[in-house]
């Protein structure tokens, strides 16, 4: 979602989107185009509705996840042609599912995966059963195409979380019969997955600087309480103090710097989540010189939350010379050897400065507050 991003207004309020390809049916012929999903549920499919018209749509046959053999297809202008072995990879369930996702993701809220991972942390924590039942209702509420990305493992995908929900003897939401064996490897693959956090989030290895690209392709469900990585996004919400003012994230200080207008400045400000700061930014009239002076705002920024928050510049710091790969943005983006990656390089820059700073190697930063 975070590359397909799109708007529209509504009494002057940007609404944040995004979309996905579908089929509708059209008479005899599919047609290959865009559901676009709006942050206030608001989907369009040729037909502006919300989940509940979607399901309708599904049901009716309009919005399709079945092909017909032999029928027409069409991608408009592009290309026409007939459908002879078809095989889709999403049910109408499934398809609902993942717009309710794209609606939570869209208001900062964790989707169905996310949800998934929490109920994991929990069941991993205190092996109740209680909590297995709710990690086990958790992961089958993930739409059916969209689990085996749910570990975010392309090797193992979701087989040992299958395993872990399942008591031995039962079957797996798959209809593996589980065995103590099975049960075992599903533990250790999360005993060792432990312990490759731990390894990433404490520090250096005692062999030498990590190299390993640490990677921030997304936001998470939620915000870990513990050190982490995802401690390093710029959405983290932890004050940021740049010029006198104080701000709740880097993102809304990053924006305010953005505009002169002291009313635009004030409601960014204001804004109370990063991408209502971002969304309020968008309609604010930005300094002349903006092009030119945001990423020497955005170095600023960074120096100042992590200068003024010790916990977070050890996080920074314990990524080694790791190169940090910062996914998609309203700055910059990450993500491969083609995109310009600007809030990663400047995380490397500040994580430069930082270890400088504490060698004695450089003074004290001018961002710290």
């Amino acid at each position: 979602m975070a590359l397909r991003r799109t708007y529209r207004f509504v009494d002057g309020e940007r609404i944040e989107g995004t979309w996905r390809p579908i089929f509708i049916r059209n008479g005899d012929t599919y047609f290959l185009t865009e559901l676009f999903v709006f942050a206030d549920g608001v989907i369009d499919c040729w037909g502006w509705v919300d989940l509940d018209g979607l399901r309708e749509k599904l049901a009716s046959g309009w919005v399709a996840t079945r092909l017909e053999p032999g029928a027409e297809a069409s991608a408009h202008e592009l290309a026409g042609w007939r459908i002879e072995e078809p095989e889709m990879w999403v049910t109408a369930e499934g398809l609902l599912g993942e717009v309710a996702d794209l609606i939570d993701e869209l208001n900062d809220r964790p989707d169905s995966t996310g949800r998934c991972r929490q109920a994991l942390d929990r069941y991993l924590e205190t092996r109740t059963e209680a909590d297995r039942v709710a990690l086990r209702e958790a992961y089958l509420a993930v739409p059916e195409h969209l689990r085996m990305f749910t570990l975010g493992d392309m090797d193992a995908k979701d087989w040992p979380l299958q395993v872990l929900c399942t008591q031995v003897g039962e079957r797996t939401p798959r209809g593996t019969v589980v065995t103590p064996a099975m049960h075992a490897q599903a533990d250790e693959y999360f005993a060792d997955r432990t312990r490759a956090a731990a390894q990433l989030h404490g520090g250096r290895s005692v062999d030498g600087p990590q190299d390993a690209t640490v990677m921030l392709a997304r936001l998470p469900g939620t915000w870990p309480q513990a050190p982490d990585i995802d401690w390093l996004r710029n959405e983290y919400p932890v004050p940021v103090t740049v010029a006198g003012s104080t701000y709740a994230s880097a993102v809304h200080a990053y924006w305010a710097l953005a505009t002169t207008d002291e009313a635009a400045r004030h409601a960014i400000r204001a804004a109370a989540t990063a991408m209502l700061a971002e969304r309020t930014a968008r309609t604010a009239p930005l300094r002349p010189d903006w092009p030119l002076v945001r990423a020497a705002a955005m170095h600023t920024v960074l120096q100042a939350k992590f200068t003024q928050h010790p916990a977070l510049a050890d996080v920074l710091v314990a990524t080694g010379d790791a190169r940090i790969d910062y996914g998609s943005d309203s700055f910059g983006h990450g993500g491969g050897p083609d995109t310009r990656n600007w809030v990663g390089r400047l995380l490397e820059l500040v994580r430069s400065e930082l270890v400088a700073e504490q060698a004695g190697f450089l003074g004290s930063s001018p961002a710290a507050g």
